[in-house]
This record gives structure tokens, sequence and C-alpha cells, in this order.
């Protein structure tokens, strides 16, 4: 019986770190940052669903999310800056990526291929779904900015603020709920955090 070595695969993702062109004061790995998007998306599915009349599957958002980077085990953490410089560059790492995710696929049995396959191969027919992701996605790296800024760290200050504009620029009702109720304790100490 062969071996399959996807399941393997995915646990190295605590080994590709993010955020490669920035002196960073705790290292962030995708394993990490898949967490918290996930929790995001999660929470602006609920956001979404509770306060704005949504009917999202907050259970496959969080999904989605768990697997948004997972292709990144193969092709590293392009930095942003790089990815998006010129439209050549983000045609050809989609196609990257792309690859990547039938390599991933193909670390499976065939009989298990088709639940991952829209995990690792994204379909864009999902948009309602994605972009709740993608909104994590950038809300996740806009704490990590925010985070670095309260250790001192002043390399994140431009990323912030460009990470933030991202984010209110995706003009989502959820996204504006999540920032004004839940982003402020991020800037609190655990004391700050606790009292009542």
């Amino acid at each position: 019986m062969k071996n399959h070595n996807f399941f393997a695969m995915l646990s190295r993702m605590k080994y590709i770190n993010r955020w490669g062109l920035m002196r960073n004061t705790i290292n962030e790995n995708i394993a990490e940052h898949s967490l918290d998007t996930a929790i995001i998306a999660h929470g602006l599915a609920v956001i979404s669903n509770t306060y704005f009349g949504g009917n999202v599957n907050a259970e496959r958002v969080a999904l989605l999310a768990m697997f948004h980077d997972t292709t990144e085990i193969i092709t590293g953490d392009l930095p942003t800056p790089i990815k998006y410089f010129a439209p050549e560059i983000k045609v050809a790492y989609k196609n990257v990526e792309a690859a990547a995710g039938k390599q991933l696929l193909s670390a499976l049995p065939k009989e298990m291929r088709y639940s991952y396959e829209d995990l690792l191969l994204p379909d864009e027919e999902e948009k309602n779904i994605w972009k709740f992701v993608k909104a994590a996605d950038k809300i996740s790296a806009y704490i990590k900015c925010v985070e670095e800024k309260r250790m001192g760290n002043t390399d994140f200050e431009a990323a912030e603020e460009a990470t933030l504009k991202a984010v209110k620029d995706m003009d989502m009702k959820e996204v504006d709920y999540f920032l004004e109720k839940f982003m402020p304790a991020y800037s609190l100490t655990l004391d700050e955090q606790s009292k009542k």
C-alpha cells in the first residue's frame, strides 16, 4: 500500500515564516496566521448573519480560511509588495499557486481528493464566501502590524497604514463592525482586557 504525505506536508506550515522583508519582533508562521484568519473569517460570517441579515455558512468560511495559504508550503510566502508589483507577476504567481495546490492534492489517495479539491484549488464561484476569507486575511495582517508597533517596531508603521486602508477599502459592513467593536482590544494588555 502506498503511503501519502498530504498531512505531513500540511504540518510543515509551521516552518514557513511570513513578513520576510520586515524586521519582526515576533516571527509569525503560516500555521499561526491561518488559524487567526480562520477565527476572524468565522467571526465576520457570524457578524454578517447576526447583524446584517446574512445567510453565510460560517463553518465553510472558517474551513476555506484554514487552508487559504497551504500552497505556501511549496511556494514559500511571497511578500505582498513583490506579489503585486506588476500584473504579470500576479498572474504568474496565481499559476504557481494552482500548480502547488495540484501537487498537494496529488499527495492524497485518489478517493480522498474530491473532499480537498475545492480547498486547495479554490472555486471563484464562491465569491460571496471568499470575500470573508480575504477580509480576515487582511485584518490578520493589520493585527500583526498593530502588535509589532505596540512592541516599538517602527518597521511596521507604513505597513499598518497601508493594510488598514486596504481593509477599509473592502467596503464591508462586517469588517467595519469588527474594526469598531473588536479591534480596540488588540491594543490592550492582558490585564486591561481582563478588567470588567
